[in-house]
């Protein structure tokens, strides 16, 4: 599992063998099941999550019971609850395999060393945080500006691999449309 996250690192920057032990010496491994929760409503999140095989999601269960999907991690993302490992406080979002899944996972003491002691590393995560800030700003201009089948477009463009692999009705959560919108939105986009 630890090569995977390896070769990520590798792909971008540059690190010694003893940066590389440095790093596999904090890392968590877990294998989630297929539906098994990484994070759960009301626990708090304490850790930085590189997902190396499978696929997440994460999302909010309103008062109503409803389903709310945030986002979706696949092989070298990361995932998990920004604000709970930041504040310390209960996170309100569950994250769960949608897939048989392996997650690296590192504790917010071992990822601040890591980033502290390998200037390199620390480089990477802030670009990873600019990339992911601007994603959100994008997201949120979609979610308020876009059509339901440019949404669609917008998602199929973006994440080609996730349409056949994440159920309708939890793509249609994710675009804020309705299953029965999305569908009558792949009809349309078929006949194109």
């Amino acid at each position: 599992m630890f090569e995977i996250f390896q070769k990520y690192i590798s792909d971008q920057i540059t690190l010694s063998e003893e940066d590389y032990e440095l790093i596999k010496s904090v890392c968590i491994f877990k294998k989630l099941r297929k539906r098994q929760y990484l994070l759960q409503d009301g626990d708090i999140w304490k850790f930085n999550a590189f997902v190396c095989k499978g696929c997440l999601r994460n999302y909010r269960v309103d008062e109503n019971g409803g389903e709310h999907i945030m986002g979706f991690s696949k092989e070298c993302w990361w995932t998990g609850d920004r604000e709970s490992l930041l504040t310390g406080k209960p996170s309100a979002n569950n994250i769960d395999a949608l897939e048989d899944s392996e997650v690296i996972l590192i504790t917010k003491p071992s990822f601040e060393m890591l980033c502290a002691q390998l200037p390199a590393f620390n480089d990477l995560i802030n670009g990873i945080l600019n990339k992911s800030f601007i994603a959100s700003q994008n997201r949120i201009h979609s979610a308020i500006s876009f059509t339901a089948e440019q949404k669609y477009r917008s998602f199929m463009d973006k994440y080609p691999d996730l349409t056949h692999r994440v159920p309708q009705h939890m793509i249609a959560s994710f675009l804020g449309i309705t299953p029965e919108t999305l569908s009558r939105v792949r009809k349309e986009v078929a006949k194109k």
